[in-house]
């Protein structure tokens, strides 16, 4: 069992990050993409129903955003060059199976980072959001630049591990084990639940 500390829903928003299908297509095997879906899908479920707060973020981009991404950004250069990922397009959307509902923050990006081209942070600290569940695809992209920036912010940080994926395994699995304990607790989805009943 995990010796990560009690979550308090009052303070806790689980971070849904990238769970589109453009972003899932990149990652093995349709049943694992259905599996973890299905985690996440508990997660959410289960935050929800004490009262926590659900935070969606993806990644879309308009005319302006494109226009405004450097070639020399490696990352998103390519992107914005063959102008993919339109925030309108349907397989940017958040999957249907984690369809947000009222009272749910949803941010739209243009980076890795769910916070630095958002207001994610400003919409998290008025809601009195202290402590973070980060999810999301990939572990290397979204959730890595997330948890960096979310801890240089003094969130309270944990990962879910059965909740995270990345199309890189071995990047995954250095990630999970050995650069995001130094700034989250790691636990999965069962200890997550547990988490939340011990308060």
């Amino acid at each position: 069992m995990s010796t990560a500390p009690a979550l308090d829903p009052a303070h806790t928003a689980l971070l849904v990050m990238d769970f589109q299908p453009a972003i899932l297509a990149a990652l093995p095997e349709d049943k694992d993409r259905e599996a973890l879906l299905g985690r996440v899908e508990g997660a959410i479920s289960d935050v929800r129903a004490k009262g926590g707060t659900i935070a969606y973020v993806r990644v879309g981009f308009t005319e302006a955003d494109w226009d405004a991404i450097p070639a020399v950004n490696k990352s998103f250069g390519p992107l914005a060059q063959h102008r993919v990922m339109h925030h309108e397009d349907p397989a940017t959307a958040i999957h249907e199976r984690l369809a947000p509902q009222d009272g749910d923050i949803i941010v739209r990006k243009t980076r890795y980072g769910g916070m630095s081209t958002t207001d994610l942070d400003q919409r998290l600290r008025e809601r009195g959001i202290t402590t973070l569940v980060v999810s999301g695809v990939s572990t290397s992209g979204a959730v890595l630049s997330t948890v960096i920036d979310a801890a240089d912010r003094d969130y309270q940080l944990y990962v879910l591990s059965d909740g995270v994926a990345d199309p890189d395994t071995e990047a995954h699995n250095v990630l999970l084990h050995q650069v995001l304990p130094s700034r989250a607790h790691v636990v999965d989805t069962a200890e997550l639940h547990a988490l939340l009943r011990a308060v």
